[in-house]
């Protein structure tokens, strides 16, 4: 399984691809910016998944995303954005574009790793079909794919401020917080997370399983995007 990981500062590319290594058996290559990255596809390179920093010279990360998921050959493609910013502004646009994720600098090897899983895993049992979302929303297969990407950010934004709260012993704004990601699940037909959420001891959450939660929801995003393409492709 091909892996692409574009960078041009070569101390983040070396260190994003030690963490892809560490998941299993893939074969990781690099591009030095957009740009050669668009050329090495052009040629007809086609990863299994693209992690791809956001500014860059030459071509950045939001210019090779429009180009990639312009191109019928590439669209299905997971496409997931390298960043330090965390601004809506960024978030949104690339989310329209067709994002499929987001890492954000530093970078962790738990969130990697569910990335990589996320690949690997089949279809999620405990989702609604994307045709029966479709159906119950009103909506076609693009509009449901910018609503994915839309709850797969607020997810990042969420695990973020959970963390800040429970560190902060805020139980009662973490359960608020859980209770809204609980109502998009159901929203978007992720009742397995739904579940999940529901399943949550009553007494005082703890950090951990919280954060691994949050992880297993963001691949059930990623899983019923990818079952979404493949229907549509």
């Amino acid at each position: 399984m091909k892996v692409l990981v574009v960078d041009d500062d070569i101390v983040s590319r070396m260190v994003l691809m030690h963490l892809i290594d560490a998941c299993g058996s893939f074969d990781i290559l690099e591009a030095e910016d957009g740009e050669d990255a668009w050329q090495q596809m052009a040629a007809g390179l086609r990863p299994a998944i693209c992690f791809c920093d956001l500014r860059m010279p030459r071509l950045s990360g939001m210019d090779l995303l429009q180009r990639v998921k312009g191109e019928a050959a590439l669209a299905a493609m997971p496409f997931v954005m390298v960043t330090s910013a965390t601004d809506g502004a960024t978030i949104a646009q690339a989310s329209e574009l067709g994002v499929n994720g987001y890492l954000v600098k530093p970078f962790q090897g738990d969130e990697v790793h569910s990335f990589m899983a996320a690949l690997a895993a089949p279809p999620a049992s405990a989702s609604e079909s994307p045709q029966a979302s479709m159906q119950r929303l009103g909506i076609n297969a693009e509009r449901l794919l910018v609503y994915l990407g839309g709850f797969e950010a607020q997810l990042a934004g969420a695990a973020t401020d959970i963390a800040a709260l429970l560190a902060a012993h805020d139980q009662h704004g973490a359960r608020l917080r859980l209770e809204r990601l609980h109502a998009g699940c159901l929203t978007l037909g992720l009742n397995g997370a739904a579940a999940a959420i529901d399943a949550l001891a009553p007494g005082p959450l703890a950090p951990e399983p919280v954060r691994q939660l949050l992880a297993d929801t963001v691949r059930a995003v990623l899983q019923q995007s990818a079952a979404l393409r493949r229907e549509n492709a």
